[in-house]
């Protein structure tokens, strides 16, 4: 077994183009570590409808040239079977290791199947790349990034023609090309045959988010802005001096692309302490909103000030910022359907039958989904991702979400609002609709497969003291939704009318390796006066509901 270890990796090795990760390689046979050996040559990384994600380092089950030129004869191949040959593939990269490299192969390998290939002009947001696929009529787009994973990881994006991301069966059917690749030495990469796209690509994605704002609207809004070591920034500060915005207050710490991101621990918004320094900024600053980019810039974080918080500022949760978005676009008489994913808020089916013209559709889990819609107007996932200009950008944009909040924040300004003044509105008129996320990171994949197995045999009918009135294995598929791996609980409301209903989904992340269970009470509300009881019985019932699914599922 070790000797076939062994052979495998010098096998490898012979044929890595990248000089680093061969040298990597061979320190690792050369000392026999046959433990890190066996981690990075026991299987192969997946390619599914994310692409690819994962660290970087040699072997077939990291990140690096020989896997991503892989990955690229595959998508060749399978694009000229789907009769594209000669037909154009953009390609855009982030500022993470190795994404600028594995932007240049992805390119080499296009020209070398007799595809066209253009390259974005720089390290951009990934929107960038999804508007230049429809703009530039492409058959492909490939936007290498691992988002807001963290500093070790890279990833590979993969989106068709629409300018949505890939979806079954097509991933299976990449991924098969992929694994009929015998040697890298079969793959043709010139050296040059690409277009390097100038900036007028950026150009014209800026003047598409012209759509996302209404003319003449308000615009004094004072925003504090953090880029979180990303490739946001200058395109987001170039939208906002567009549309006539105040220039927004940049974290200075955080405002140049970093692939290292030295000063959070994961380069997500979400993440506990991600937020301190532009809190920090914005206590000096005073703004009227703080908004974050996660690095690639397809999310947008808000935050609103919270005389209550320490920090003194309070991160909106995914599903605020998507009913907040959702009521602005109503107000602007948007007509479409409004659609959000089955493990966000249900708050926006309420929002979407009371609009005249909006209708509503739910979907699994990521914008591969919420992209296919029918009609689409509006999308949103509860992890801060909005699609709110779908004929320019067909994915989560957090540039043009960015500005669309900060135009809402401005018009409630103009009248003496704010943004949380109008949840506090539609909490009144729809409910309380309070959600939060039990999300468990973990080492060994295994404790995944096994919460979800154990909920499985043994589902709970009580949470918080709420009977579990219907449990349903997603895996199972339906009518409405195809199969995933996930399960769904709706918890009935308690005898004394204080709570309407609940509602958990648990499903393992797709991108991570996080179990994640999203949670959703629903709490009447008879007027603003109510609302400090309301929220407190959801707070309590929340953290309920926490500590009695982490028990059953033994995380």
């Amino acid at each position: 077994m070790e000797r076939d270890l062994i052979a495998q990796a010098k096998t490898w090795l012979a044929e890595d183009p990248d000089p680093e990760t061969r040298e990597e390689l061979a320190r690792l046979i050369d000392a026999g570590d046959t433990t890190e050996l066996s981690a990075r040559f026991g299987g192969t990384l997946q390619f599914g409808t994310a692409g690819l994600r994962g660290e970087l380092g040699a072997g077939p089950l990291r990140m690096n040239r020989a896997v991503v030129i892989r990955a690229a004869a595959g998508l060749a191949a399978y694009l000229k079977k789907q009769g594209h040959t000669g037909g154009t593939v953009v390609i855009g990269y982030d500022a993470r290791h190795k994404s600028a490299d594995f932007a240049l192969d992805t390119a080499a390998v296009m020209v070398g199947a007799g595809l066209k290939a253009a390259l974005l002009p720089k390290p951009l947001p990934t929107p960038v790349l999804a508007f230049a696929i429809r703009h530039l009529g492409a058959v492909a787009g490939i936007e290498v990034t691992a988002s807001h994973n963290p500093p070790r990881d890279n990833g590979y994006k993969v989106y068709l023609g629409d300018g949505s991301q890939i979806v079954p069966p097509a991933d299976a059917e990449i991924a098969a090309e992929i694994a009929s690749i015998e040697s890298l030495a079969d793959v043709p990469r010139p050296s040059a045959g690409w277009e390097t796209l100038r900036e007028t690509i950026v150009e014209a994605y800026l003047e598409r988010t012209d759509a996302v704002l209404t003319n003449g609207s308000a615009r004094d809004v004072r925003v504090v802005y953090t880029p979180m070591h990303g490739v946001g920034r200058t395109v987001l500060t170039a939208a906002f001096e567009r549309a006539g915005f105040p220039a927004p207050t940049v974290v200075a710490e955080q405002a140049e692309p970093d692939p290292d991101f030295p000063t959070v621990a994961f380069p997500n918004p979400e993440e506990p302490g991600a937020m301190d320094l532009a809190f920090a900024t914005a206590r000096e600053a005073a703004p009227d909103i703080v908004i974050a980019n996660d690095p690639d810039a397809d999310r947008c974080a808000v935050a609103v000030p919270d005389p209550e918080s320490v920090e003194g500022w309070r991160m909106l949760r995914g599903d605020e910022v998507g009913a907040l978005l959702a009521t602005h676009l109503v107000h602007k008489k948007a007509q479409g359907t409004f659609t959000t994913t089955i493990v966000s808020s249900s708050l926006l089916s309420h929002i979407a039958a009371a609009a005249p013209g909006a209708d509503y559709e739910e979907t699994l889990t990521g914008f591969k989904w919420l992209a296919r819609v029918d009609g689409l107007r509006y999308a949103y996932e509860e992890a801060l991702g909005y699609c709110v200009d779908p004929e320019g950008v067909r994915d989560k944009d957090g540039i043009t979400a960015a500005l669309l909040v900060a135009e809402l924040a401005a018009e409630l300004k103009e009248s003496g609002r704010t943004l949380t003044d109008l949840l506090d509105d539609l909490a009144v008129e729809h409910g309380l609709h309070a959600t939060d996320q039990l999300s468990v990171r973990v080492q060994d994949l295994s404790l995944i497969s096994d919460a979800m197995r154990r909920l499985r045999e043994q589902p709970p009918t009580v949470l918080a003291g709420l009977q579990v009135s219907s449990a349903e294995d997603l895996a199972k598929g339906s009518e409405a939704l195809p199969a995933t791996d996930g399960l769904r609980y709706h918890l009935a409301g308690d005898a004394a009318g204080e709570v309407s209903g609940a509602r958990v989904i648990v499903r393992p992340s797709g991108t991570e390796p996080k179990i994640k269970c999203y949670l959703e009470v629903v709490v009447p509300v008879a007027s603003a006066i109510a609302l400090t009881d309301a929220r407190a019985r959801a707070t309590e019932v929340l953290a309920a509901i926490k500590s009695d699914l982490s028990r059953a599922a033994g995380i």
